[in-house]
């Protein structure tokens, strides 16, 4: 794609958010580019600009573009021994971490027609029992697609869309009726179906499970990662069991162990990292141009991502806003105290130029570092820190609060003597070291190079293989189109068989020779009766233009006749001839004219009836 192409391209796709609030700029751009593409070749459009206008003038185009984009391909049980494994494995550990009357809660997103949503209800089901499933299971289902979300509330298929799932299954979870099989009412009640916008809508939270299957490839890295991060808030992380996340075949998470950890990773089932201890955080909302709305909680968030060592977390205004376990329990400090003056504790007023360290973090906007601070305990003990004083910005620009870092030093200030001593005598041990840390650190850059190098080949498979399955479901829905489209020529065809036959049924029966011409007056037809009469068959006159034919009846004198009816100035005309039919017996024949009639009213040919007079 050019430059200039890529530029059309993707003004585009700020008019398709502009006019229907679809932002697909987070969506893969080859597969995207192709699905676009492809819509343009069907209407004959060569560029973008040109397809931009016909949207404006066409809104009904805008479906049929969304149904391109978002490739509905999905199906009961697809994958089926990831599915097996997801309920031998995965339910079990579930249902074992709740308590008797707890709810289970389960989201499959991207649910597309509905068809892993009643997955779903079926392997629950069978887990707990009709009863049990109805009153403690809720599964929401979501996707952007409003038409595919009209289907699955339905929750009606066709006896094809159920091949996958067995006889006794569909005996059991199922209602036939009309040809198409209908999901129970009573356990339809437990699957909730609405649309969510994976890159934009807030996540369902407190969830046991997860299902977002062949979902993920579709977008970009970028996207991933935000995606991941509102799956992982989604999930449960309580000391009963983390919440788990089952993906589509083509989706492995090589590059977030930080959030999901592999549970059976040919099936594509993760579990819930849990990262830090602390109060559980939602991703934070955006705004328009990227920035956070609640800096409280993007600092609260900074905060806990830092180091197990004491931390305290002061804001602009001078009160504790936050501190981990390990300062909690130094500093004897309780959830009570935050948001208290920083000078009501005495363990902090000292040192007494603490606030202007703080000043001066903010000014230079960089870390600042007190060195050895004595801090005595209850008992008279003393120790000793350095105390780190970090700024915290939000974007930034944003002054939020300083972070405060105590590093426990006190072993090293009692040494601090002794190494004083001893530093001559250990100067070219130091040196050894020295060489051999260089020594360390050049391994180490080169170990930290391959590494690197590793995981972006690593990226890049994963990204051809994502690429590979998004074709190939692009090719399946491509071969569902042309499978609706042969059975539609199919049923055609046995139509046109029919009514064929009808015809030559109904000019079999006719008593008089039937001959019919086109505008060319080449023969079309030519029934038993006209064989007959003149002794030529169909095979040998059709195709050929009736004015050449050698037969007893004189075609020559009904040129003009056949014109007249063509021009519509005889809309039926009937003439009396001499002619000689096959065995030679000189007759009278009386032929009538009637115009062949398109549907349009149109003239396309001549009927001729010919039969002894």
């Amino acid at each position: 794609m050019s430059e200039a192409s890529e530029s059309r391209f993707e003004a585009l796709l700020e008019f398709l958010e502009q006019q229907r609030g679809f932002d697909f700029r987070g969506y893969k751009r080859p597969s995207l580019a192709r699905r676009v593409d492809r819509r343009m070749q069907v209407l004959g459009i060569e560029n973008y600009q040109g397809y931009e206008d016909y949207l404006e003038l066409h809104q009904d185009e805008f479906v049929q573009l969304f149904n391109a984009i978002l490739i509905n391909v999905t199906s009961f049980f697809r994958d089926a021994p990831a599915w097996e494994q997801l309920a031998q494995q995965v339910l079990p550990a579930i249902l074992k971490g709740k308590r008797p009357h707890d709810l289970v809660r389960v989201w499959s997103a991207g649910c597309a027609s509905g068809e892993e949503a009643y997955t779903l209800a079926m392997l629950f089901a069978e887990a707990l029992g009709e009863e049990v499933f109805r009153a403690r299971v809720k599964i929401y289902a979501t996707d952007v697609d409003e038409e595919a979300l009209g289907q699955a509330r339905a929750g009606a298929y066709s006896a094809k869309q159920m091949e996958e799932v067995d006889p006794q299954r569909r005996e059991r979870y199922f209602e036939h009726q009309n040809g198409r099989y209908t999901f129970r009412q009573d356990l339809r009640r437990a699957v909730i179906f609405g649309r969510n916008d994976l890159m934009q809508d807030a996540p369902i939270s407190r969830l046991d499970l997860l299902t977002c299957r062949n979902t993920l490839m579709y977008f970009n890295a970028e996207t991933q990662a935000k995606i991941l991060e509102r799956f992982h808030f989604a999930l449960n992380g309580d000391g009963r069991g983390n919440g788990h996340l089952f993906l589509g075949r083509a989706e492995m998470l090589l590059t977030h162990g930080d959030l999901f950890a592999p549970l059976d990773i040919k099936s594509r089932i993760f579990q819930k990292v849990v990262r830090t201890a602390g109060p559980r955080l939602a991703p934070t909302p955006q705004n328009a141009n990227g920035g956070t709305l609640d800096s409280r909680n993007r600092l609260s968030e900074l905060a806990i991502e830092e180091s197990p060592v004491p931390r305290i977390v002061i804001d602009t205004a001078g009160r504790l806003a936050l501190a981990n376990a390990r300062a909690r329990m130094m500093f004897s400090l309780s959830p009570r105290d935050m948001g208290r003056p920083l000078e009501d504790f005495d363990m902090f007023r000292h040192p007494a130029d603490l606030r202007a360290i703080m000043e001066q973090a903010y000014s230079e906007r960089r870390p600042v570092t007190l060195t050895s601070i004595e801090r005595r305990f209850s008992g008279g003990e003393a120790r000793f820190f350095d105390v780190m004083v970090s700024p915290v910005y939000e974007d930034g620009h944003t002054a939020l609060g300083v972070a405060i870092t105590f590093v426990d030093v006190t072993r090293y200030a009692a040494l601090q003597k002794e190494l004083t001593t001893a530093r001559e005598e250990v100067q070219t041990s130091n040196e050894e070291l020295q060489s051999s840390n260089e020594e360390l650190e050049t391994t180490n850059e080169e170990l930290q190079s391959s590494n690197e190098e590793l995981e972006t080949t690593n990226e890049e498979l994963q990204s051809t293989n994502e690429e590979l399955e998004t074709m190939n479901e692009e090719l399946q829905s491509t071969n569902e189109e042309l499978q609706t489209v042969n059975e539609e020529l199919r049923t055609r065809s046995e139509e046109l068989n029919h009514l064929n036959a009808f015809f030559e049924s109904v000019l079999a029966s006719l008593s008089a020779g039937a001959i019919v011409v086109n505008k060319n007056l080449d023969v079309l037809m030519w029934n038993h009766r006209a064989e007959d009469l003149w002794g030529l068959r169909a095979d040998e006159v059709q195709g050929k233009s009736l004015l050449n034919l050698d037969i007893g009846l004189p075609v020559a004198e009904l040129r003009a006749l056949m014109r007249s009816c063509l021009s519509g100035d005889a809309p039926r005309a009937e003439v009396v001839l001499d002619a000689v039919n096959r065995r030679g017996k000189t007759i009278k024949c009386r032929v009538t004219c009637s115009p062949l009639m398109s549907p349009m009213h149109k003239s396309e040919g001549v009927i001729l009836m010919t039969e002894e007079a």
